[in-house]
């Protein structure tokens, strides 16, 4: 055990005195490196699945309409686009394996408006590429820049730049969930007036639905895509039910949610489509008027506290200054 020790030590003092005080710290990293290098081939190693296997051996069918119109083709070009960054193989450490903190993430990427498969493994891998990226930057930052030997500042040199490179993509997404979401508020109740129209004009709720997506699609892309989404479900065959509450989910905005509510009692109880979503547009209303008035009389306070910290103090430099002025020079004397 002495042995061991006085290797470690003799060991340590050759980094020491080779790389300075951060030696050990940078042989560590190193070891580090070298040793995802050395378990990279394992993990990108993946079993073939033999249902390819099957398909890539099987022949391709032979269609009479070697064109199909120009949406379906798009879709099937989706389909055989690659996975996101081809991070399959690295999925079982890129994805929480906790089904909950799974499903969490995917609904707060979805709800950012990224919905593709691999969104969950991107994300995850984007947080620690850049994580490590940055410190890297930081650990760059100290060699070049750095002449102190103060151990806790060269520390939090390279920790700091990790820290903002792995948290900045979630701050990212964060933001972009909230601005959705307040894209999406400003909006319905406009699209609300424009489906109660189309109801009243006799058309079916997703006729409705489908032609207020495309007249709100330039002013308000957010809620005409959802609305899309709905009306291509729906017209898959999905029940509608599970399509309005997975819109609602995807939105994640209460006044969503409760107009989702009204068309499933409305749908239950065989109550007039158009009665309930005009009472309702008319309350959406209504709370639209109530958020602007809220807006408007928080302004004067907002307005007070500018005023005082740019207005006050020249007014009381212009007020006071003579008189302190006078005062410093009888007290000198002067």
């Amino acid at each position: 055990m002495d042995m061991i020790l006085n290797t470690l030590d003799t060991v340590w003092d050759v980094l020491v005195a080779a790389f300075g005080p951060f030696g050990p710290l940078y042989a560590l990293g190193a070891a580090g490196l070298f040793l995802i290098a050395l378990s990279a081939p394992f993990a990108l190693k993946k079993p073939v699945d033999p249902l390819d296997r099957l398909t890539e051996s099987a022949p391709a069918p032979k269609t009479a309409r070697p064109q199909l119109n120009q949406n379906r083709g798009e879709a099937l070009k989706l389909r055989a686009e690659p996975n996101g960054l081809g991070l399959d193989a690295f999925a079982n450490y890129l994805e929480p394996q906790d089904q909950k903190e799974f499903g969490a993430v995917r609904l707060k990427l979805i709800q950012a408006g990224y919905r593709s498969r691999s969104a969950v493994s991107t994300y995850h891998f984007l947080r620690v590429a850049l994580g490590l990226g940055m410190l890297g930057v930081g650990l760059l930052g100290v060699f070049i820049f750095n002449t102190q030997e103060d151990v806790m500042k060269t520390i939090m040199t390279v920790l700091i730049p990790g820290l903002i490179g792995y948290f900045g993509p979630d701050y990212w997404v964060t933001r972009r969930v909230e601005s959705r979401k307040e894209e999406i508020a400003t909006a319905f109740p406009d699209a609300l007036d424009l489906m109660l129209v189309c109801v009243e004009a006799g058309q079916s709720l997703d006729q409705g639905i489908m032609r207020v997506a495309r007249e709100i699609k330039s002013g308000y892309p957010v809620l005409a895509e959802e609305f899309e989404i709905v009306a291509n479900e729906v017209r898959a065959g999905k029940e509608r039910v599970t399509v309005l509450r997975d819109m609602a989910e995807r939105c994640g905005v209460p006044d969503v949610s409760s107009f989702v509510t009204v068309l499933i009692q409305s749908a239950s109880f065989g109550t007039s489509i158009a009665s309930a979503l005009r009472v309702y547009s008319a309350e959406m209303r209504d709370k639209r008027v109530m958020r602007a008035e809220e807006k408007a009389n928080v302004l004067p306070t907002k307005l007070t506290l500018g005023t005082m910290m740019f207005t006050v103090p020249p007014l009381l430099l212009l007020l006071v200054g003579p008189s302190v002025y006078e005062v410093m020079q009888t007290l000198s004397g002067g």
